[in-house]
């Protein structure tokens, strides 16, 4: 069974309950969740909204990292979805999720997830401030 149970990149909101439920598996003695949120700062400056945009292989490209995350920890399932768009504050960002048979496993194959993510997708945030000026940032 394919380890890669749900990804995606997405422009409808996210729900942390069907990625935690796509990485239940009966192996599994512990489950890692990230959730990232817009947040109403960023270095100190306030953020009034923001915008993710992507390059069309971002969703394979998520699968790769994914595939490789499997191969580096004992995965048993995992789960990862990004939104795309305009996003206000609190809209959930990303969810990503991994199961494994211990959670210390979980934990760090979970980490690794998000971070490759965040380095190794092309996605890309463009966030508006208060002051009326605005940031990209390279990927998410």
């Amino acid at each position: 069974m394919d380890v890669i149970r749900l990804v995606g990149i997405r422009e409808t909101p996210l729900s942390v309950d069907e990625v935690f439920g796509a990485v239940g598996d009966a192996g599994a003695g512990g489950t890692a969740l990230f959730v990232g949120t817009v947040r109403d700062h960023d270095h100190q400056r306030p953020v009034t909204r923001l915008s993710y945009s992507a390059h069309p292989t971002a969703e394979r490209e998520l699968r790769t990292v994914m595939e490789k995350v499997a191969t580096e920890f004992p995965v048993r399932a995992m789960a990862a979805v990004h939104r795309v768009g305009d996003l206000e504050i609190g809209d959930l960002a990303v969810v990503v999720a991994v199961s494994c048979p211990h959670r210390a496993e979980a934990f760090a194959a979970c980490r690794r997830l998000i971070d490759d993510l965040k380095s190794q997708v092309p996605i890309w945030k463009h966030q508006l401030f208060a002051d009326g000026t605005d940031e990209w940032v390279g990927a998410c």
